[in-house]
């Protein structure tokens, strides 16, 4: 089964507590967090403050996703507010050394994951794969929730899984953009392990039938 990771980008911010604590209780697997500079990409979104209020109110693993411009600067703090994972761009100001960026998250405490946007080749983290925990393939263009998927995503992902295994690397590859439950098994059978569903989980009607479908699909 493939881990679910409702995205906290596409609820209601005025309920975040219970947002989360529902998401918690209808059977998410991670609590995924988006953070956004205004800088890496035009939208902003929250900081360590907020992050520490969504740790408060679950135990689930807190996957953060910095979308923003010199990440070794924030990593201390996500992580003292209670991320479990971080994962940087590899297109990030600072990631002309992934490692070195990938080794100031573990010295921090948590697992380390490198992302990358849809038009990134794969080979930019291809000498990674055996440092990392964890691989993130956006299949959208990151800064905006909603949007459609782009095309050609499916064999992104298997090319991606591919490497990995290849490689002898450990990391899941998780995938974030446009995850429905008319797509989600294709995801899984592309190779993904987590899939990060924003809209699908915070905009259903119903938390533990929207992940319960993305599941079974």
């Amino acid at each position: 089964m493939p881990l679910i990771a409702p995205s906290i980008l596409s609820a209601d911010f005025g309920r975040l507590a219970d947002e989360v604590a529902a998401a918690t209780a209808a059977g998410a697997d991670w609590i995924h967090v988006d953070v956004m500079d205004g800088h890496f990409v035009p939208s902003i979104t929250i900081g360590p403050l907020v992050t520490k209020a969504v740790r408060a109110v679950t135990a689930l693993p807190l996957d953060v996703h910095l979308m923003v411009e010199r990440p070794e600067r924030h990593v201390a703090a996500f992580v003292a507010a209670g991320a479990d994972r971080v994962t940087v761009h590899v297109e990030a100001d600072a990631c002309d050394d992934p490692a070195a960026v990938l080794q100031t998250i573990r010295d921090a405490g948590a697992l380390a994951g490198l992302a990358l946007n849809p038009g990134t080749s794969l080979e930019e983290v291809r000498p990674f794969l055996g440092a990392i925990d964890l691989l993130l393939v956006m299949t959208v263009h990151p800064g905006k929730g909603g949007q459609a998927i782009e095309p050609g995503w499916e064999e992104r992902v298997a090319t991606a899984r591919r490497m990995r295994d290849e490689a002898g690397a450990r990391c899941l590859i998780e995938v974030d953009g446009g995850i429905k439950a008319f797509n989600a098994g294709q995801a899984v059978a592309a190779g993904a392990d987590v899939l990060v569903a924003g809209s699908a989980v915070f905009e259903s009607q119903d938390y533990a039938a929207a992940i319960r479908a993305l599941r079974g699909a």
